[in-house]
């Protein structure tokens, strides 16, 4: 738990800093209420400055005591410098000791108040960054138990496929030979396709969860995804469409691309449908927004809540078993948060959609 700092707890430096606050706004405090009481000759308003003068120490400052030191000091200058006989501290002038108490309760009760409010800001701000590091634990567990899962199943098959042909090629006949080194190839390919999200995840940066973008042109980016992923599927049917306006968004350009192949690729893959794919794109005053919607056979109702959290949920006894959706998605999920977006997943009447949200940012691009 966090607790308030103690004269104890502070280095040189931070008293030395909290010291020349204090004093300083004290002087300032102390110049004004000259130039008041000048004005005016209206001594018990001369309070009002100080206090106002410990708020801000109680706020600038670390822990109770420069406050409260404040607080002490402000009513012996009041009394001091401006209470009637000057320069002498007299606190037994009729109706002048309630006054006295009265100011040093009040400026006391502030103190203290706005540092217990500062004290339970950083408590906030604290618990808002453990949760913060428990998501990013959780999400870090979630790609690792799908990184197991999907990286051992085409590595196994793999090696099944190029034990077989070295060890019975000679039996084996020419079609026979020609399906192992396919299946060979499509699982090599998938694994460079995995490889390819893991080092999308690396341009992300750890620390702030952020990345560097800058404008892009929309169209280019899902013309560029699309080119992409038919090098690796150039069978794929996608029926792709843009606004006409030429839209620009801030972002990393490599990282949405691979969001909108992993996307098509779920679709294409896990649809089981011949139907082609729409990929389409519209926006409004915030958002610019990516529709990726399959006419297949949908996804599981209890499914859709957690789709996102790294877990394949593809049934495991299929022979696409490597192919889950699990670590593709979770990694779309973490790219569209980093660009401060939004990603979600719904069905419709002939099969499911996928859309990502993402902030047009400051200026509006339209030509």
């Amino acid at each position: 738990m966090l607790k308030d700092m103690t004269l104890k707890d502070m280095t040189l430096k931070d008293f030395l800093k909290d010291c020349c606050i204090t004093v300083t706004l004290l002087i300032i405090a102390t110049f004004f209420a000259f130039s008041f009481h000048i004005a005016t000759k209206n001594s018990p308003n001369i309070g009002i400055i100080y206090m106002l003068a410990i708020v801000l120490i109680a706020r600038l400052t670390s822990g109770y005591w420069f406050g409260v030191i404040a607080s002490l000091v402000g009513v012996v200058c009041v009394n001091f410098l401006f209470t009637y006989p000057y320069l002498e501290l007299n606190f037994i002038l009729t109706g002048y000791p309630v006054t006295f108490l009265g100011m040093l309760s009040i400026s006391l009760l502030t103190s203290t108040t706005t540092t217990h409010l500062k004290h339970q800001a950083r408590i906030i701000t604290e618990r808002e960054k453990l949760l913060l590091e428990a998501e990013k634990e959780k999400m870090r567990a979630n790609l690792l138990r799908a990184i197991s899962h999907d990286l051992r199943t085409p590595l196994t098959s793999i090696i099944g496929s190029s034990s077989t042909y070295l060890e019975n090629h000679e039996a084996l006949s020419k079609t026979q030979q020609i399906d192992l080194v396919q299946h060979i190839y499509e699982d090599s390919n998938w694994l460079l396709n995995m490889v390819e999200n893991l080092l999308s995840v690396t341009r992300i940066h750890n620390d702030s969860a952020s990345v560097t973008t800058s404008l892009e042109p929309i169209e280019e980016v899902v013309s560029e995804a699309v080119f992409r992923l038919k090098k690796r599927l150039p069978n794929a049917h996608i029926k792709v469409s843009v606004p006409d306006e030429f839209l620009m968004i801030p972002m990393d350009a490599i990282l949405i691309e691979q969001v909108i192949i992993n996307l098509l690729e779920n679709a294409i893959i896990h649809s089981h449908s011949i139907k082609p794919i729409e990929c389409s794109v519209d926006y409004d005053d915030h958002f610019v927004s990516f529709h990726i919607i399959d006419h297949g056979i949908g996804i599981p109702e209890n499914k859709l809540s957690s789709l996102f959290d790294g877990n394949s949920y593809m049934d495991t006894t299929g022979s696409d078993i490597h192919k889950g959706m699990g670590i593709g998605l979770s990694i779309c999920k973490t790219i569209i948060i980093a660009h401060e977006g939004m990603i979600f997943a719904s069905n419709h009447k002939d099969g499911a959609s996928f859309t990502f949200k993402l902030p047009r940012g400051n200026e509006t691009n339209d030509l």
